[in-house]
């Protein structure tokens, strides 16, 4: 009698239970002192990493349009989070520091996404290299807006000082509040992705005047990925405001949009693994190669272009992780794969054996 594979409830609760093991292992590694302060500075650069990729990935990945105005998004949320976070304590409203750090964070969030909508709508008439050129202005008029505000520079609102970096921001950012942030971005990305909204998106990326044809809103659809995408880059951005205490309006320059660019298309397009995987190992690879600092660029210049000659997908190409698949594998073996075809398979041949009849007249 063949073993019955994980129901999809006990699929979620796999997943749930990997997270959490993952989360109680980098809790051991922090509380134990194994990590050390610089330690700790790489993960919580690689889970603004994370989250910026797999937004990105959204839009360069399942919508299929190269944008490179990333950084802008992200430099609006980051600076809007600094804000409101002196602005809260300019007010003395007492709240406590994770509050604070969430209020400000979702505030970024929100504030990039408003201007993803703006943007959205006028760019995305665009396609392929016109669309990476507008978002790519896009990202240095941010640049040059923020260096002109008054209150975006020195120690910001009504003491700041324009053409100046934002200083005094309170360093809030918390790496376990940040890894649970980064974790909802990944499984809300993931599960959108796989939506009705997701399928649709894809069916925009594969044959755009198919989609129009077939009844989809086109227009709507591709502002909802990029308006969604902008939100967690602004995320992204309130998190490092918060971390590094100190911005520049430099993070809109193109040259760091590009950097996120490199890491989708290193990991896959289409693949959050993908995403995730080349999120973290960018992000380590540079600090790895310190030591090397005359050839620690030229190293990094190698590798990427290797994996672009052997592997022009992206080292995961469309594949995704799955942890429930592989539990089913390990426990249930081979009858685990019979058990993912047979319904699919079983109702196609039902289908091709009992063909629907006319009505005889």
């Amino acid at each position: 009698m063949k073993k019955s594979m994980l129901s999809t409830r006990q699929s979620y609760v796999v997943c749930a239970i990997g997270i959490i093991v993952l989360f109680l292992l980098v809790m051991a590694v922090c509380e134990t002192g194994l990590a050390s302060i610089y330690i700790k500075g790489i993960m919580m650069t690689a889970c603004i990493a994370v989250i910026m990729t797999t937004s990105l990935n959204l839009t360069i990945g399942v919508l299929g349009q190269l944008t490179l105005g990333c950084c802008g998004f992200e430099a609006i949320g980051a600076y809007t989070a600094a804000l409101v976070s002196k602005l809260i304590v300019a007010h003395g409203i007492a709240i406590n520091n994770t509050g604070r750090f969430l209020i400000a964070v979702i505030a970024g969030g929100i504030m990039a996404c408003i201007f993803g909508i703006l943007v959205g709508i006028p760019a995305l008439r665009l396609h392929g290299d016109y669309l990476a050129i507008i978002t790519l202005g896009f990202g240095e008029i941010i640049r040059v807006i923020i260096q002109n505000l008054k209150f975006a520079g020195g120690a910001g609102l009504s003491q700041g000082q324009q053409g100046q970096a934002l200083i005094g921001i309170d360093r809030l950012a918390n790496l376990y509040v940040v890894f649970w942030i980064a974790v909802i971005t990944v499984v809300f990305l993931f599960m959108f992705a796989r939506s009705r909204y997701g399928r649709a998106v894809k069916a925009i990326r594969d044959d755009e005047i198919a989609a129009s044809a077939s009844g989809l809103n086109v227009t709507y659809l591709k502002v909802l990925v990029f308006a969604i995408s902008a939100f967690f880059a602004g995320i992204a951005g309130g998190i490092f405001a918060q971390y590094i205490g100190s911005l520049n309006p430099a993070m809109a320059g193109w040259l760091n949009s590009i950097n996120y660019v490199i890491m989708v298309v290193f990991g896959g397009m289409g693949s959050i693994t993908g995403s995730i995987v080349s999120a973290i190992g960018l992000t380590i690879l540079p600090e790895l190669l310190r030591a090397f600092s005359e050839y620690r660029m030229l190293v990094y210049s190698v590798a990427l272009i290797l994996v672009m000659i052997f592997r022009p997908q992206g080292i995961f190409g469309s594949w995704e992780f799955s942890l429930p698949q592989l539990v089913n594998r390990i426990f249930y073996g081979k009858h685990a794969d019979d058990g993912l075809m047979k319904p699919v398979d079983s109702g196609i041949s039902a289908r091709e054996s009992n063909p629907p009849q006319e009505d005889a007249r």
